[in-house]
């Protein structure tokens, strides 16, 4: 039987049992905001998944070898825009720095941003995809109507050719989805020329 003298124990006994779970569920939020950014800049910087690799400058090595990129363009539901690419095949050497064009059309009466998500495939060439420059590092704004051309310059690693399973892969494709990052009727600043001009 409990006595009246440990019902003070017992009680701060609890009371410290519920602070530390309440801490610890504070902390897996606080974990879980953080998890994406925190995984993103993990495949950016490490190509797991298949996500291009950023780089602040380019190759020395060019070899006189070629390999085909593919570019594929989508947009998630919920963003009115018609997003492509200028040329969806271009044939680059390895080491060389290419420039390659995406143009959006905001097909929707209303000013919206969106954010590039990317990857490529097959997936083991995302450690030797480096990009210099991308639209998809920043979010991106365009007015009702308005279209504009976004670049991104990018090199094959020379190393792809010393890695046993990567060096005989003479295609990549590299993946743009567009998605929409900003509440319904949030106007900013307009970018892009109006489609037509």
């Amino acid at each position: 039987m409990t006595g009246p003298e440990q019902r003070p124990k017992q009680t701060r006994r609890d009371s410290v049992l519920a602070l530390s779970l309440a801490g610890l569920v504070a902390a897996m939020i606080g974990l879980s905001f953080a998890a994406v950014p925190l995984y993103r800049m993990f495949c950016q910087a490490t190509g797991y998944g298949g996500t291009p690799q950023r780089v602040e400058q380019a190759s020395d090595t060019v070899l006189d070898r070629t390999i085909r990129i593919r570019f594929d363009a989508n947009v998630a539901p919920g963003l009115p825009w018609k997003f492509e690419p200028v040329d969806r095949v271009i044939e680059v050497k390895i080491g060389e720095t290419s420039l390659a064009f995406f143009k959006a059309t905001n097909t929707g009466t209303t000013p919206v941003s969106g954010t590039a998500g990317f990857n490529v495939s097959p997936e083991i060439a995302g450690s030797y995809f480096k990009k210099i420059e991308c639209f998809c590092f920043k979010e991106q704004m365009l007015a009702a109507g308005a279209s504009i051309e976004m670049p991104v310059s990018f090199f094959i690693d020379p190393a792809l050719v010393d890695d046993e399973d990567a060096k005989n892969i003479s295609e990549i494709t590299l993946s743009y989805t567009f998605y929409r990052n900003d509440e319904p009727g949030v106007a900013a600043a307009p970018q892009g020329e109006k489609s037509g001009s």
